[in-house]
């Protein structure tokens, strides 16, 4: 398959998931809570189950790697790793700041990625050698000169534990942290991709976490990267660090290592 086949296939998932979804949202849907304590709804699974039916349908020599229902061996060195509803939470406040990833991984690798907002229909599609496109216009991050003058944002604080969380809050002092956006999922992603945000740092990650957002973030002019700096693949701890300049890494990863 080409790219441009890979792609196709990816947007069959993310409508396939938009349906499951769609009409779920804002109706009190009771929630469970998994091993983790994150919760789980019949929407996280059906848009999930929706997306597998496809992929053993259309690429079966391929693997799976999914939230909810866990990995699918393949033959072929390449795995799809989705995450059905990122942002369950915000999902079950009805707020439309989650979002479908769906993420092709190449020997560990992520090539290709998409984060689509079912509610808003906001899709971001990143893949190497591309620029990064919402809704089919081309996304770009923004320059920012100064760590001092970035906008930071993360999920919440109750993700880090104390030893990471001093970590992050040593980067939010060095970034113009009275601007810091709580909350968001991929979502953050995503606006850093289109040049609204300027540093995505989150810790404890799952690979169906964050390999659809590294395509979109590096195809928009931005970087992805764990707390020291170097590239994400399939063996990184879960440290996960963003930006929409990528002269700003080095200063980044300085900042995050200055916590004690």
């Amino acid at each position: 398959m080409t790219m441009s086949d890979d792609i196709a296939l990816a947007c069959r998932l993310a409508e396939a998931a938009r349906a499951a979804i769609r009409p779920l949202f804002r109706t009190r849907l009771a929630s469970e809570r998994k091993a983790d304590a994150s919760p789980v709804t019949v929407a996280d699974r059906a848009a999930e189950e929706a997306m597998r039916r496809i992929l053993t349908a259309e690429v079966p020599q391929d693997g799976v790697i999914g939230e909810e229902f866990g990995a699918t061996e393949g033959r072929s060195g390449r795995s799809w790793v989705l995450d059905p509803i990122d942002g369950t939470t915000a999902f079950l406040a009805g707020r439309p700041l989650f979002g479908t990833l769906i993420a092709l991984v190449v020997d560990g690798w992520p090539v290709m990625g998409v984060i689509d907002q079912p509610i808003l229909g906001e899709r971001w599609i990143g893949a190497a050698g591309r620029p990064t496109t919402l809704n089919g216009v081309e996304a770009r991050t923004r320059a920012c000169r100064d760590l001092a003058d970035a906008a930071i944002a993360t999920t919440g604080p109750h993700y880090f534990n104390d030893h990471d969380g001093a970590h992050f809050m040593a980067l939010a002092a060095k970034t113009d942290h009275k601007r810091m956006v709580m909350g968001g999922d991929c979502y953050n992603y995503a606006m850093l991709a289109s040049g609204h945000l300027d540093v995505v740092c989150e810790a404890n990650l799952k690979l169906h976490d964050w390999a659809a957002l590294v395509p979109v973030v590096e195809g928009a002019g931005g970087t992805m990267a764990d707390w020291n700096g170097d590239p994400l693949h399939a063996g990184s701890t879960g440290h996960v660090l963003a930006l929409g300049d990528p002269a700003r890494l080095e200063d980044a990863v300085l900042a995050l290592a200055g916590a004690h």
